[in-house]
């Protein structure tokens, strides 16, 4: 959710937690409360962005039309008070049950009610009363937009980290989203499983998310601006991966990523030699014990919108009627999750590792966005 403002009367919006922060005492409920002020007090509209980003993680195409013509329906005013950037839109979302995390005005949410269609179902989560009454003003309109005979949608007030205690059931969700809002968050290990809890088996959370060159030093987690502007609380790319495994989830797939650049002298001076990519994983939720065999697959080209190939993450596309090799993990996420149909799957009698490198380098962002040679502005939210 990179905001941009550039109002100076932020820093009244934050003077309560100012020294608890600069004395090295700021818990988690003070981020919250800091974050809470940025996004429920601080931005009116859109305009407030000082920069021109309108997607921090730039996909490998062109988004499919149904995504691009629900975003076009969404009701203005909602889309007014948007402030995320990324697209996690994934494809074959027809009747799931989808969970965005920090829905803010609803913008996303309203765009997954149209995908969905009316036989699937959309719930977003929000910490910002501001947010969430503002988002649920416009349930009706989509519905009566949408052509529904009952709305399909629902806004919940509560904290990713604590899903189950907002009311949503375990094993109850097939897509969990999140657009560029989990690096506001100091728990990302509870966010993590709490997403994984509420997932089905074979369901996915596929999120965007800003992300750090190294790990982030402890002093930089005592500044409330740079936790607003989401720098200090940006993961370090590498760290997603044993956290990942750590809750229970498959290996993360990188599925698109752009430099972000930091342009305020005083931001830039603060973040010293750290930079920062803006990166859109998809982990799975696999069975306790899955078959780990490799396997040969073969796409049907059944999925809507993607006749000739699907793409599934940076450096794999899987095109119709052409057999491809796989290991044991993406095997076991095709059999398993809503693809299942849409493939042939040989399995081979061989165990097959469940990583395809030991470096990792195919999950870096920023190794992908230097290889395409895409950035985005840093959303400042202070203007500083």
């Amino acid at each position: 959710m990179c905001v941009c403002c550039g109002h100076t009367s932020a820093f009244l919006l934050v003077c309560d937690c100012i020294s608890r922060f600069h004395s090295g005492m700021a818990t988690s409920d003070d981020v919250r409360d800091n974050v809470k002020k940025y996004y429920g007090s601080r931005l009116e509209s859109s305009c407030d962005l000082q920069t021109s980003a309108t997607s921090c993680s730039l996909p490998c195409r062109p988004p499919p039309r149904s995504v691009t013509e629900a975003l076009s329906l969404v009701h203005p005013e909602v889309t007014k008070r948007f402030f995320g950037c990324g697209l996690p839109f994934p494809a074959k979302l027809d009747g799931c049950r989808v969970l965005d995390l920090g829905s803010g005005s609803g913008r996303d949410c309203y765009a997954f009610s149209k995908l969905v269609g009316p036989s699937g179902h959309v719930t977003g989560i929000d910490m910002t009363e501001e947010l969430i009454t503002a988002s649920r003003q416009y349930v009706e309109y989509h519905q009566c937009k949408f052509g529904y005979e009952e709305p399909n949608i629902t806004f919940v007030k509560g904290y990713m980290e604590k899903l189950i205690e907002a009311g949503i059931p375990r094993d109850s969700i097939d897509v969990v989203i999140s657009n560029c809002v989990i690096c506001l968050c100091p728990d990302k290990r509870n966010v993590l499983q709490q997403a994984y809890d509420v997932l089905k088996v074979g369901g996915e959370l596929y999120f965007s998310d800003m992300y750090a060159s190294c790990v982030i030093p402890d002093h930089m987690k005592q500044d409330p601006v740079l936790w607003g502007e989401g720098m200090s609380g940006s993961l370090f790319w590498k760290d997603l991966i044993s956290l990942a495994h750590d809750v229970g989830f498959s290996s993360p797939h990188l599925v698109s990523a752009s430099h972000i650049e930091v342009h305020s002298s005083e931001l830039k001076a603060k973040a010293g030699d750290i930079r920062y990519a803006s990166g859109t994983y998809r982990l799975f939720k696999l069975p306790k014990r899955p078959v780990m065999s490799g396997a040969t697959v073969t796409y049907k080209g059944t999925v809507a919108e993607f006749p000739d190939q699907l793409d599934f993450h940076s450096s794999n596309c899987f095109k119709k009627d052409v057999a491809v090799e796989v290991n044991g993990e993406m095997a076991a996420i095709l059999q398993n999750s809503r693809f299942s149909s849409d493939f042939k799957v040989q399995m081979f009698d061989k165990h097959s590792s469940s990583s395809e490198s030991t470096q990792c380098c195919h999950l870096n962002p920023f190794l992908l966005a230097d290889k395409r040679g895409s950035s985005v502005k840093q959303c400042s939210k202070t203007g500083k």
